[in-house]
């Protein structure tokens, strides 16, 4: 069975520390978490920064820099991905200027979100417009689109931009299953989205809140990658019991890889796959 890619999602936009203790916010806490889980078997991480005093969510690229530099100081072939997300900020400057780092702190991957779409109290705004210039930005930096999809139509959007020569092979797709207005966590929708995926897919997939766990696993038996942490989900059980670590969701997902037999896809070996640079200073989309 071919290896399991681990996307670590550290902290996202929306947890904080009055919800749970765990949650890293400041750049050393999201560099400590990142350590951790490198030392239990990741293959990407992927990125979000936070102010350290308030906890919201930052677009600045110097954020993200320090970050970036900190995690490569003991980690140079981890594969980086960055957030453009909509969801707090919605200008192209803000939303790509994440995309203009450089040298040692170049991230090689970037989400981009295929469709806009509503969270329970909040929008992710993405409109046509708006994709297309963040694709175009991240063909001319070399970072490659990690392509965000809540549910099949936001596939066929991707389609559409393969059609027009704007993303290239192979596909990177995290699919997000589990919104309360998109796919549901469910083998049904978890079956079109995978069956719709383009040639040349490369796919993880995870799952919003209690659905999680149902989801990586779901992955796992399928064969697919996973992504998985705190930005999710921070309970550990589906009850609410107890408060997640995301060193406690690493070692569960693979307690559950390693009862099948799949062994985990190291950043070299998920740089091959993604056709990215070989990383120890050479970051991002081969040339």
């Amino acid at each position: 069975m071919n290896k399991l890619i681990v996307t670590f999602t550290p902290t996202g936009m929306l947890p904080q520390k009055d919800q749970t203790p765990y949650i890293p916010i400041t750049p050393q806490e999201i560099i400590s978490d990142v350590r951790k889980a490198c030392s239990i078997g990741i293959s990407c991480v992927h990125l979000h920064a936070r102010d350290p005093q308030s906890g919201d969510p930052v677009w600045a690229k110097e954020y993200f820099e320090e970050i970036i530099l900190g995690i490569r100081a003991f980690a140079p072939d981890l594969v980086v991905s960055v957030t453009t997300s909509g969801r707090f900020y919605n200008t192209f400057e803000t939303r790509s200027d994440v995309l203009s780092l450089s040298g040692n702190a170049k991230p090689d991957l970037a989400s981009l979100t295929l469709s806009s779409l509503n969270f329970n109290h909040t929008a992710s705004l993405n409109e046509p417009s708006m994709i297309l210039s963040l694709a175009k930005k991240m063909r001319e930096q070399g970072i490659k689109p990690e392509l965000e999809a809540f549910d099949a139509g936001m596939i066929n959007y991707a389609k559409y931009l393969i059609r027009k020569d704007i993303i290239t092979p192979p596909y990177f797709f995290s699919l997000m299953l589990g919104n309360i207005t998109n796919a549901q966590a469910n083998l049904l929708h978890a079956g079109i989205m995978l069956n719709d995926l383009p040639e040349d897919s490369i796919a993880i997939m995870g799952g919003i809140g209690s659905s999680q766990l149902q989801v990586n696993t779901l992955a796992i038996a399928m064969g697919y990658g996973v992504r998985v942490g705190l930005e999710d989900n921070i309970w550990l059980d589906n009850d609410r019991t107890i408060l997640a670590t995301n060193a406690d969701y690493l070692i569960r997902i693979h307690s559950i890889a390693s009862s099948i037999g799949r062994d985990i896809c190291t950043p070299v070996e998920l740089r091959k796959l993604l056709k990215l640079q070989p990383g120890f200073g050479k970051y991002g989309t081969e040339q």
